[in-house]
């Protein structure tokens, strides 16, 4: 084996290495992400990317090695990453790590649930492989410089999204440091992804962009070094290299330093609300001015709503429901909370009752939320008396600083996957997830995954 840059031993070693038992806070973070993309993924399998996703790999057919949650349908752990990470972003219910600019549970969980299939891996590995996934994608994305890389049309969530899959997949694979080398070089062939996929009113090329695409990806890297495929040993160094050819203004320092000292899945947030990501703190806003104050939708002569000026056009008067601020918060209003269905419901739209208080949201960006980071909103209720209630949400919950307890990450699991799965499956999934670490082989939950019906 050729001599190795500091990055690539970095890298390939973190890889390499056996998987370990993880500190409880940790392992109690990874299992939260893991039931919330498998929701996800559950949920996503009856929505049309995920529909489209599942029809397709039906159609390679394949050797039966992986399962696709939220089907009966058991292929090839390429096909099921595949469709198992359309279906974890075929809405807008899936995680993110918002410093890294990526989504990581839809790309790494579906490459870890195919390849753990796959190996009949042990709960401890699962949750192994998927911290060290979010470490590994993160890590990248500061490499590249995320949002420099995102400013000039490239995909910083499916560049990391590939890489931190990839790791995962590795690491299931058993790999060691010359074969964790070769995984990076052909992750670093397949990364891709240009941010035209915002433009994707159907969602089905973005699930495949941010999830299929990377989950795939990342099994066949995997899976070709662990058939005995050889690569380039070092795609992080000579002329050209990954780095030269895609961020040459970026800094590879973020593949250094110690890599347990602070996980990165630490850092990455779940939704509470399974809505677009820049609306999330306004209905955390609305949720509590309701609850404290009991007003009701006849009461309101005025909504003023404030988001990051950067992200207010992702969400201002869109067409479909649950990326459209305005509808979401008068919808709130009307029913008294948020659910999955109801944000999902395009005939509400055209509710007269939800109309009524949607002509009453003012909407702007805010230069000066977006200067104070994270995902903030301000909203501010004017009642009909002239009474004004305010409340500005900092910190959004389900964020890293502000995050949601295992019963809430639970029941908004079950609430995604029960109409799928049935209660009785959903528990005995969430508990055998609060208990990964006593699992042997994985593919014994296969199906507690399964509808109840075809």
């Amino acid at each position: 084996m050729a001599s190795l840059s500091r990055e690539m031993l970095a890298l390939a070693g973190a890889i390499a290495r056996a998987p370990r038992q993880l500190p409880t806070a940790v392992a109690d973070k990874a299992k939260h992400h893991l039931i919330d993309s498998l929701a996800a993924m559950v949920s996503g399998a009856v929505l049309l990317p995920g529909r489209q996703a599942i029809r397709y790999v039906e159609q390679l057919g394949g050797r039966k090695e992986a399962s696709v949650p939220g089907t009966r349908l058991v292929t090839s752990a390429i096909h099921a990453a595949m469709a198992g990470g359309m279906c974890a972003h075929a809405d807008e219910t899936d995680d993110s790590h918002q410093p890294a600019f990526f989504h990581p549970g839809c790309a790494i969980v579906p490459a870890v649930w195919a390849m753990a299939e796959r190996e009949h891996a042990s709960g401890i590995a699962v949750l192994d492989a998927i911290v060290l996934g979010y470490e590994v994608g993160a890590r990248v994305s500061f490499a590249l410089g995320a949002m420099a890389f995102h400013h000039r049309g490239l995909s910083s969530h499916t560049f990391a999204g590939t890489f931190g899959a990839a790791a995962a997949a590795g690491r299931l694979a058993r790999l060691d440091l010359q074969q964790s080398a070769w995984l990076l070089s052909y992750a670093a062939q397949q990364a891709s992804g240009i941010s035209t996929w915002m433009r994707d009113s159907d969602h089905v090329e973005k699930a495949f962009a941010l999830g299929g695409m990377t989950a795939r990806n990342a099994v066949t890297a995997a899976t070709m070094v662990q058939s005995g495929m050889t690569a380039v040993d070092d795609v992080f160094a000579g002329t050209p290299n990954f780095f030269s050819a895609f961020a040459p203004g970026g800094s590879t320092e973020a593949l250094l330093g110690d890599w347990d000292a602070a996980p990165e899945i630490l850092r990455a947030n779940i939704k509470k609300w399974s809505v677009g990501s820049p609306i999330q703190a306004s209905l955390d806003a609305m949720e509590s001015l309701l609850r404290e104050h009991r007003f009701r939708a006849d009461d309101i002569e005025r909504i003023d709503v404030e988001v990051r000026d950067d992200e207010a056009g992702i969400v201002d008067n869109r067409v479909v429901p649950n990326i459209c601020l305005q509808h979401l918060l008068a919808l709130m209003v009307v029913d008294g909370t948020l659910t999955f269905a109801s944000s999902h419901d395009a005939s509400r739209m055209a509710d007269p009752r939800v109309l009524r208080v949607r002509e009453r949201v003012a909407f702007q960006g805010s230069a000066a939320l977006r200067a104070a980071g994270g995902r903030q909103a301000i909203v501010a209720v004017t009642t009909r008396d002239g009474t004004r209630l305010r409340r500005h949400v900092e910190v959004v919950r389900g964020a890293a600083g502000n995050p949601m307890s295992d019963d809430e990450v639970i029941a908004k699991a079950a609430g995604l996957m029960a109409p799928v799965l049935g209660e009785r499956r959903v528990r005995r999934l969430t508990d055998a997830v609060r208990t990964l670490e006593a699992c042997a082989d994985v593919t014994t939950l296969r199906g507690s995954l399964q509808p109840t019906r075809p």
